[in-house]
């Protein structure tokens, strides 16, 4: 019996320790840069069992330091309803599924851009269903504590954007050229053509699949709309 309130209030601290670190930690990058996250110390992981050379190309810029049109080709690309939803796109969801149960060999994800942002900050790859329930911890958390700025602030600067290239500004330098503010709009698209699978599809060098893409979300930008703040 001892033993087992021992066992009852370890528990218990566990639980209060997990639910006050992870609130502290959305709520103080709320404010503070996301400079590193848990995705690129394994791709560094990666790289060193590997014997390769090590690459971690990143620079934090604010939202206002980025060419208004990449939040729109991001959204055109992988969540037109961004600005709607609070986290979830249920119906992309339940038509994912609905197709996926049809083609059992491709499956369609539908992670909105809160998703997306929650597993690149707070946690690490994969498909468990531990990891998922985080994941939808971890957005319920970031859609109540952050703006809708702050989220894609947060996104397109620690999204992975190519071999060791992480956010808007180190894809921008090390693709074009250029700072991220100073990208055009084709850039922007061709950056979102390539986040499905960005260490596959090169933004600088792009496949005919990826200009075709990169021509679809450029129609698509036109019928999305992000409002920032002033």
């Amino acid at each position: 019996m001892v033993i087992l309130n021992r066992i009852k209030k370890i528990a218990k601290w566990v639980v209060v320790a997990f639910f006050g670190s992870t609130i502290l930690s959305v709520v103080a990058l709320r404010f503070i840069p996301v400079y590193f996250t848990p995705l690129m110390f394994i791709r560094l992981g990666e790289q060193i069992t590997k014997g390769e050379e090590l690459k971690m190309r990143h620079r934090w810029v604010p939202l206002g330091d980025i060419a208004p049109e990449l939040p729109l080709a991001v959204m055109a690309s992988e969540d037109a309803r961004f600005m709607q939803h609070h986290g979830f796109d249920f119906d992309a969801i339940e038509k994912a599924a609905k197709r996926n149960r049809q083609n059992k060999k491709r499956k369609l994800g539908a992670s909105t851009i809160s998703q997306q942002t929650a597993k690149n900050v707070f946690l690490w790859p994969g498909r468990t269903w531990v990891r998922k329930g985080f994941e939808v911890y971890f957005t319920a958390l970031i859609e109540m504590m952050w703006s809708k700025e702050r989220i894609m602030e947060v996104y397109l600067n620690s999204i992975e954007m190519g071999d060791g290239i992480y956010g808007a500004d180190a894809v921008a330098e090390w693709h074009f050229h250029c700072r991220a503010k100073d990208l055009s709009k084709g850039e922007c698209a061709l950056i979102a053509a390539s986040l499905p699978n960005p260490r596959k599809f090169d933004s600088a060098h792009p496949s005919p699949y990826m200009m075709k893409r990169k021509a679809r979300i450029m129609r698509e930008m036109k019928f999305v709309k992000f409002a920032k703040e002033d």
